[in-house]
């Protein structure tokens, strides 16, 4: 549990760090979702191909998509592009490595969708069925072309009556299934070895260029982290200030009425006094937001906004009380 607990710190220790996680959570999604996929070919000989290749290539374009979306860097390498020059250049070398960083981590989940298809082979045995050279197999040699044709459409329905029990629907269908796999262990191949090769050669080229672009990647997440804190820093006074001109606008309106005391004889002007004195209370205290000793008072804050709460309550009701018989 504890290697889980630091495991998921570690995500959240950097902006990377998260997006990392994000797209590690979503190509866990797309195995999951490939797994229970119900495939179902048609088994026509003009839908094969377009089932199939749809099948093939539309869920790994959503599931870009999807890995442009959540990936926070996107958007802030469009606002790089897009602000104005100012007294800090814009550095297009930034711009590439935010680029390359957000296709690479975009290209996971669907790059994972594409080998497991691949590596299944369903996909590219009901796209290409059709297109299989009958002269490669001797068991079409008695067929007419439109026969060769309906036979090879129905080669990924292995339950059907017309091909349930001839050896050439095997036959298409495992060489088919073996060029697919070639293919898909060609493509993992390719992607390791560039990987590779980029994680070694990295050193061989500019260091300085590699530190600056380090460099602006955590100056991104201490800019959003300061920005945040300013705003919620700006919020609270705001809030403080907007809760002592409520009192004060209520304390005017009793003064305005002429009201002195309630039937129980309570004073109200004093009640409201109390509201207003622990209000300015309030905003003294919290005036200092960010000091070492702002954060003890919350609940303090908490407690006289309550206490003002309920003292316009009790006045309110005083109010409706006095004013009920001149009615």
């Amino acid at each position: 549990m504890d290697r889980f607990r630091m495991l998921f710190q570690n995500f959240q220790s950097s902006s990377e760090s998260v997006t990392n996680g994000i797209c590690l959570l979503l190509a866990a999604v797309t195995v999951k979702m490939y797994s229970s996929l119900d495939f179902n070919c048609p088994c026509l000989e003009h839908y094969n191909a377009l089932y199939g290749l749809g099948l093939l290539l539309t869920p790994p374009l959503a599931l870009f998509l999807c890995g442009l979306l959540v990936n926070r860097q996107s958007v802030l390498m469009v606002e790089e592009w897009r602000r104005p020059a100012g007294h800090r250049r814009k550095d297009l070398g930034i711009i590439r490595y935010m680029c390359s960083s957000v296709l690479q981590r975009a290209l996971a989940a669907p790059l994972v969708w594409i080998l497991l298809a691949l590596l299944d082979g369903k996909c590219l045995v009901c796209a290409f069925s059709n297109s299989v050279d009958p002269e490669k197999f001797l068991d079409f040699a008695n067929m007419t072309p439109s026969q060769v044709q309906l036979f090879l459409a129905k080669v990924p329905c292995k339950e059907d009556e017309l091909v349930k029990t001839s050896p050439a629907r095997k036959a298409v269908s495992r060489y088919l299934r073996c060029l697919s796999q070639a293919i898909g262990w060609s493509i993992t191949l390719l992607v390791i070895v560039v990987a590779f090769l980029a994680r070694c050669l990295r050193p061989c080229f500019n260091q300085t260029v590699f530190l600056q672009r380090r460099y602006w990647s955590n100056y991104m997440d201490l800019e959003q982290k300061l920005f945040d804190e300013t705003c919620c820093e700006h919020a609270r006074d705001f809030a403080h200030r907007c809760v002592l001109h409520f009192f004060a606008s209520m304390q005017s309106e009793l003064r305005a009425l002429g009201l002195h005391r309630d039937p129980a004889g309570f004073t109200l002007s004093y009640v409201y006094g109390e509201a207003v004195s622990m209000s300015t209370r309030l905003a003294t205290e919290t005036r200092g937001v960010g000091s070492p000793g702002a954060g003890l008072t919350g609940g303090r804050e908490l407690l006289d906004v309550g206490a003002g709460s309920r003292a316009c309550v009790l006045c309110k009701n005083s109010v409706d009380s006095t004013t009920e018989p001149s009615l």
